[in-house]
């Protein structure tokens, strides 16, 4: 009886990066390091998993991403807990009271549920000894971004102690239960930059950016544009949310759903609004520009002072706005080409508000991530020729050896040759000469280097150029000279290749 085993793959909304488009990965990232660290910045390493709470206080329990996004776990499980088990049945019933299509709740939606409190989860949790803030406790999540987590490190750590500004960098992968679409993945990729410090100067927003641009010019993206807005502060904000609230609630019939929800929740989500039905309606709202106090005026007109003393152009866009409390005044967003509508490679602004709603000092901070998913398309879009393979990938030398003697004599060339950082791949096996050039070939190998008994006989090693079929021999030290120059060469065309004049794949 056969017995058919059911093939494993990747989960919808992740993927795999396979070589050599992940040496292209790396080249980026590498840019990044490189670029940021000539600003003064450090790499900080986080955590994947995190406390729900750090994001339900930092993004807010009524933003999409702590509401339908986020990947909930409970630690321990709730269930394990007596007290908590002891309410179960009572919470079922009740809900099952008010909505019968929850009979088959499970733990996780219960979870989901108490985020929502709604009146009847209240109800519940009246009824027995367990909080809600006690079952929030246990939950954690994969994070959905990184601010948060770097705010919550520079709190525990006791950054705030080191001297002048604290500038972090991120690479790393975020995770958000979101509808799977063209550069839009559940586990995603950001390249961040977070400074923090006492001062909101207008040069360190500019500094900021001009590190982005900077970045973006190494990696030879073409086609961005810098979008650049103030949302005011806490002084000339809430003023304008409610002339906004306002004028929202006379057209709330032309607008949709999501829109209409908002207009009491969060109004300046609105202006995000890529609805098109709803875009004339936007274009009539009242514009934060006109209503931002004199330091916030001054401030923005600064910004924009410091960014032409840096070359750096830019567009003004009023609808350019973040929708949580502690961001403030500089918002920035870089669209990119070969992305569709949906364009935006990078987003940015000033939060000075979010490190002492997450229990630290007073603190000004500013930062952006970047999509690198988005990035890496908008490269490969851009490329003539993406179908090529890039320079860089495969390996610099395929060792092909003859006989017993010759195994040992190519082993300890091998070990030489990758001390001096040349990528070999050495066959475990004797091969058939046209064989093995065959396969040096289809593995992408850029030189072919002979070792057999006439070889070793001459004390003299054959190194083929595959690329044009040039062929010499060089003693062993000439040999290692001669292919350490070549590796060079080539890692300089990685480099290029990473920076965006090759493609990401083949």
């Amino acid at each position: 009886m056969t017995t058919l085993t059911k093939k494993i793959q990747a989960i919808k909304g992740v993927r795999d990066i396979l070589p050599p488009e992940s040496e292209l990965w790396n080249g980026v990232e590498q840019s990044a390091r490189e670029v940021f660290g000539t600003y003064g910045y450090g790499e900080i390493r986080l955590p994947v998993l995190e406390a729900t709470d750090l994001f339900r206080r930092s993004i807010g329990e009524e933003t999409d991403i702590v509401g339908k996004e986020m990947y909930y776990e409970s630690d321990p499980p709730l269930l394990s807990d007596p007290k908590f088990a002891a309410g179960w049945q009572k919470l079922k019933e009740l809900a099952i009271a008010h909505d019968p299509s929850l009979g088959s709740m499970t733990e996780h939606d219960a979870i989901l549920v108490m985020t929502d409190i709604r009146k009847w989860v209240l109800a519940a949790f009246t009824s027995m000894k367990w909080s809600i803030d006690e079952a929030q406790a246990n939950l954690i999540s994969l994070r959905p971004e990184a601010t948060a987590s770097v705010v919550r490190a520079y709190i525990e750590h006791g950054m705030h102690t080191r001297p002048g500004n604290t500038k972090l960098y991120y690479i790393g992968p975020m995770f958000r239960r979101e509808r799977p679409q063209k550069g839009r993945y559940r586990q995603f990729y950001q390249i961040g930059a977070e400074l923090l410090g006492s001062s909101d100067h207008p040069a360190l927003d500019a500094e900021v950016i001009e590190m982005l641009m900077t970045f973006f010019e190494r990696v030879k993206l073409e086609g961005v544009v810098l979008y650049l807005n103030s949302i005011g502060d806490k002084n000339c904000r809430p003023a304008y949310i409610e002339r906004l609230r306002a004028e929202l609630e006379k057209v709330r019939d032309k607008l949709g759903p999501d829109s209409q929800r908002r207009i009491a929740t969060n109004p300046l989500r609105v202006l995000d609004s890529k609805v098109p039905e709803e875009q004339a309606v936007i274009a009539t709202l009242p514009r934060i520009a006109e209503h931002l106090c004199p330091e916030c005026r001054d401030h923005y007109a600064r910004l924009k002072q410091e960014l032409a003393l840096r070359d750096i152009a830019y567009q003004e866009n009023w609808r350019l706005v973040r929708g949580l409390d502690y961001y403030m005044r500089t918002t920035f967003e870089i669209t990119a080409p070969g992305l569709g509508s949906q364009n935006a490679v990078c987003g940015g602004g000033r939060y000075d508000g979010l490190v002492e709603l997450l229990g630290g000092p007073p603190t000004r901070g500013i930062g952006f991530a970047i999509g690198t998913d988005r990035l890496m398309l908008s490269l490969e879009t851009a490329n003539e020729q993406a179908s090529e393979k890039a320079p860089g990938s495969g390996i610099e030398v395929f060792l092909a050896w003859f006989g017993a003697e010759a195994y040992a004599a190519a082993v300890a060339l091998a070990k030489k040759m990758r001390g001096r950082g040349i990528s070999v791949e050495l066959p475990a096996v004797e091969m058939k000469f046209g064989k093995a050039l065959s396969l040096a070939d289809r593995l992408g190998a850029r030189y072919a280097v002979i070792v057999g008994e006439q070889e070793l006989a001459a004390n003299e090693i054959t190194v083929k150029r595959l690329a044009d079929a040039d062929q010499k021999k060089l003693s062993e030290a000439d040999l290692l000279a001669y292919l350490t120059e070549a590796a060079m060469a080539t890692k300089a065309g990685v480099t290029k290749a990473g920076h965006g004049t090759t493609k990401a794949g083949s």
